[in-house]
């Protein structure tokens, strides 16, 4: 049993890098903190305690993870530092070498921060690390969290099977693995109870969901459709080979699933697909995205794509660049890829320079807007229904249509996380939202 009166008046802060899990799984972190007595520091304030919940998915994430390290330790001199996450698997006895750096976690134990936090006493020297080997973690960290008012994150599936050569998060995260269907039901509820009104499922490969259940992520989907007061779930990112006919026509009936969807290319031809040991070619994905536009004309359809693979020729390059300029979607995410240690990639011949690399992202980015702004422009004018957010401090009220087109206008805390009809405008100064034109109904 821990005993939390040591922890009364202590302060906490939080620091995250890379995914929407990990934002999560920061998230659910900083309640058990807070359950526990430990508050989350204010803006200007000295904290007790540093959680860094890291990230491995590139050598930028990596140096950025050291980076938060040596800055919170200078503006939290004394306190008591705990690293965790992807990185801290991969690599502990680094992390725990690191200057100021008490206690570093491995990927199954984000949920036991609490309980390494001891007496909040420094460790003299090195810190320690408890690290399990990943081909032993099977142990799923549950997490359902609250990002703002309105948008909560489940976290429904952890860990890959799929070793993607590029791909560093099979070595960290662990193997494919889920908790029951009742089990998401009940977190749901929960948040729905706490007045949240949107849900986005995150995972590592959330289209595997069932490995450990012998379930199905469809049958996931239709559960979490029943929950009563969520009215909107958003899919985060899933498998082009692994979204099927069945759910995407499910999501087309859905009471509360939008039609807004997220899948990763990561490389738009079949030869450097085949270097990456994708499990789809361009012809399959293609076909995917016209399913997708066929049943749910209206979908926001998000892509990643990873530029300057080893084996990526200027020719593959191009190719690329055409295939994906031919598909009807919304936007790209952008990826420059980063040498992995382990990972099969450095096996391949055909390294990339940085300047190329940076070339040819920004030639997707620009390609990205392009087609976001085309897809927004589609709206102008029409009607939606828009989940509007909690403000910050001197900015415009914000929120999100159904498919996904970013909506803001002049502030009013009546409007947050209500559902309100408006009719859509033009775009706002920088051409990231459109505007209200109009107000028609609101809760």
């Amino acid at each position: 049993m821990i005993d939390t009166s040591i922890f009364k008046d202590k302060k906490a802060v939080y620091y995250t890098l890379g995914c929407k899990l990990n934002f999560s799984e920061t998230s659910t972190i900083e309640r058990t903190l807070q359950e526990a007595g430990i508050r989350t520091a204010r803006r200007g304030e000295q904290a007790d305690i540093c959680v860094i919940n890291s990230c491995a998915v590139t050598q930028e994430a990596e140096k950025k993870c050291r980076q938060a390290i040596h800055k919170l330790i200078r503006k939290h001199p004394g306190a008591y530092v705990v690293v965790t996450g992807c990185y801290a698997q991969l690599s502990p006895e680094k992390l725990a070498a690191e200057e100021g750096v008490d206690v570093v976690l491995g990927i199954d134990r984000k949920g036991d921060v609490l309980e390494h936090l001891g007496n909040l006493q420094k460790r003299e020297g090195v810190g320690e690390w408890f690290v399990q080997p990943t081909k032993d973690v099977r142990r799923f960290v549950p997490s359902c969290s609250r990002g703002d008012r309105t948008r909560y994150f489940l976290k429904v599936q952890d860990g890959c099977d799929y070793f993607c050569t590029y791909c560093t998060i099979p070595h960290a995260r662990g193997r494919s693995r889920n908790p029951l269907v009742s089990d998401l039901v009940e977190q749901a509820r929960k948040a729905a109870d706490e007045g949240g009104r949107e849900i986005v499922i995150t995972g590592v490969n959330i289209g595997d969901f069932g490995k450990s259940t012998g379930e199905s992520f469809v049958s996931l989907v239709k559960a979490l459709d029943a929950v009563e007061g969520i009215d909107r779930y958003r899919i985060s990112s899933i498998e082009p080979n692994l979204i099927t006919d069945e759910i995407i026509d499910y999501i087309s009936e859905s009471r509360s699933f939008m039609p807004h969807l997220h899948i990763p290319l990561q490389a738009g031809s079949d030869e450097v697909l085949k270097l990456m040991h994708r499990r789809y070619d361009t012809a399959f994905f293609a076909e995917k995205i016209a399913t997708v536009r066929r049943v749910l004309p209206d979908a926001f359809i998000g892509v990643d794509v990873i530029v300057g693979t080893r084996g990526e020729t200027e020719e593959l390059f191009q190719k690329a660049y055409d295939f994906i300029k031919s598909l009807d979607i919304s936007q790209l995410h952008v990826f420059s890829y980063s040498e992995r240690p382990g990972t099969q990639a450095l096996k391949i011949e055909g390294a990339v320079p940085p300047a190329e690399k940076q070339r040819r992202s920004r030639l997707l980015i620009e390609l990205s807007e392009e087609k976001r702004i085309a897809f927004y422009k589609r709206f102008v004018g029409k009607e939606a229904v828009v989940l509007f957010e909690k403000p910050r401090p001197e900015m415009p009220m914000g929120g999100f249509t159904e498919n996904y087109i970013r909506v803001e206008t002049e502030c009013n805390k009546a409007l947050v996380n209500k559902l309100v009809r408006v009719r859509l405008g033009d775009f706002n100064e920088d051409c990231s939202a459109l505007t209200v034109a109009e107000i028609i109904d609101s809760e």
